[in-house]
């Protein structure tokens, strides 16, 4: 695969033979990826796949008109023909007054720290097979796991550069590691089927595979013999790894190109306390070994952490270039870069701290709830903030984990849920989106 150095070259490279074709301003984003997998389905090896993928795309501007080209010819007269093709598109589209680079002197200045996001640890074939074998083996040995939709050991690693025409030239590597099983229990209409997976930069701090495939063996019983819920209004509790979603629409709601179409829940609330005082979510790029930490954005500007909700408050919007000009606001450092085309919005490594109490104090005073280890549809509606989805977990009943109950759905605004959300004290930090167990009173119940 190849090196920052080279992923850099490429870039820089591509954006001096677009301003020579007559482009004003330009940016290229350069990538590189290899990844190796093994899969395992009862005991038997079932597939191997090694993946290399190399990219590059280039943004220039002519003025206020801008077009993005993609591809993966890196030959002189590849990213040559690139370069003019992308030119003479910008020359026929339409202006875009909020379009542009960032200003030279917002740009984010090196030697970057790298988060001690890259492992030297390369495992073999055999090593992720065998990997794989002892996830397998471990979840297929709880009893009654009836059958295995298999295990799987991978890793990875990726390269990413972004060079401008305004003097940014970086780029950076990550790898990653992950283990991962699905498996089946019971028999005939009564099976139920449940997972569990893991992923860290480093392959030290992987858990063992015999807890991952043991978790998901026991999930998947766990679900035997589901009962109907009744519908009501009740408190509803989500599992870290569904509850983490609840986080990821604010994510969207906050962000500024949302605000400029005027299409999130969040318009004009901005100044009103949302959550109770005691919530605070965290964005943070820098955090060792974190799986989106990142140096600088997708358009080379700095990266810090920042507070998203402070003392129940929203922040403010999250930016690019694009989405401040049309709000008139500062830039963020969280526009996001794909292979080609116009930056997007994205946040890094995101978590809502933890409570005080543990998970069963939460839900202590519960008499009648229902605590969700699962989200099955897309429910939910980014401009109002209605929140409907179809569900399955548990009976709360009287403070306890009682039956798994299933064929349900929850439903609110995200609003009203926000403001009725408290925080037990299991924050762990290996997502993306890490939250501990969540609590939301008074959401509505479809059931039986």
């Amino acid at each position: 695969m190849i090196s920052p150095d080279t992923a850099r070259d490429r870039a820089s490279r591509l954006v001096e033979l677009a301003i020579r074709a007559g482009a004003d301003a330009a940016d290229a984003v350069a990538s590189g990826s290899a990844s190796e997998s093994v899969g395992v389905r009862l005991g038997v090896l079932e597939d191997v796949e090694r993946s290399e993928d190399e990219s590059i795309g280039i943004r220039v501007f002519v003025g206020k008109r801008s077009a993005s080209v993609g591809g993966s010819d890196f030959s002189a007269d590849g990213l040559h023909e690139m370069a003019e093709r992308a030119v003479a598109m910008a020359r026929h589209a339409p202006e875009d007054p909020h379009a542009g680079l960032a200003p030279e002197d917002r740009l984010a200045r090196g030697p970057f720290a790298d988060f001690d996001l890259v492992d030297t640890a390369e495992p073999l074939p055999e090593t992720l097979r065998d990997r794989a074998l002892a996830v397998e083996e471990a979840a297929r040995s709880v009893t009654e796991v009836t059958n295995s939709n298999g295990a799987n050991a991978g890793s990875g690693r990726s390269i990413a550069a972004l060079a401008t025409s305004t003097g940014f030239s970086a780029a950076y590597g990550a790898t990653s590691h992950y283990l991962s099983a699905s498996m089946i229990a019971g028999e005939g209409a009564g099976m139920q089927r449940d997972h569990e997976a893991r992923s860290a930069r480093h392959l030290e701090d992987l858990p063992p595979g015999e807890e991952i495939g043991r978790t998901a063996g026991e999930r998947a019983v766990a679900r035997l013999d589901p009962r109907e819920l009744p519908g009501g209004a009740m408190p509803v509790v989500f599992d870290p790894r569904v509850g983490a979603s609840l986080v990821g629409h604010l994510i969207g709601a906050m962000s500024g190109a949302a605000a400029a179409r005027r299409a999130t829940f969040l318009l004009d609330r901005l100044d009103e306390t949302l959550f109770a005082p005691a919530i605070r979510i965290v964005d943070d790029p820098h955090r060792a070994r974190g799986m989106r930490s990142r140096p600088f954005d997708g358009e080379g500007l700095p990266t810090a952490p920042r507070a998203l909700v402070e003392e129940g408050v929203v922040t403010g919007w999250l930016t690019n270039v694009a989405s401040a000009s049309q709000l008139g606001l500062d830039l963020t450092g969280h526009a996001s870069r794909g292979g080609s085309g116009a930056p997007g919005i994205s946040t890094s490594n995101v978590h809502l701290e933890a409570g005080t109490v543990t998970p069963r104090e939460l839900m202590a005073d519960i008499a009648d709830g229902v605590f969700v280890n699962e989200l099955i549809g897309q429910g939910v509606n980014g401009v109002t903030g209605d929140y409907s989805r179809a569900a399955a977990g548990f009976r709360i009943r009287n403070g306890e984990l009682a039956e798994p109950v299933s064929g349900f759905t929850i439903a609110g605004n995200l609003l009203s849920m926000f403001a009725a959300l408290s925080a037990a004290d299991d924050l762990e930090m290996y997502r993306s989106v890490n939250v501990p167990t969540l609590r939301v009173d008074g959401m509505t119940i479809a059931g039986s």
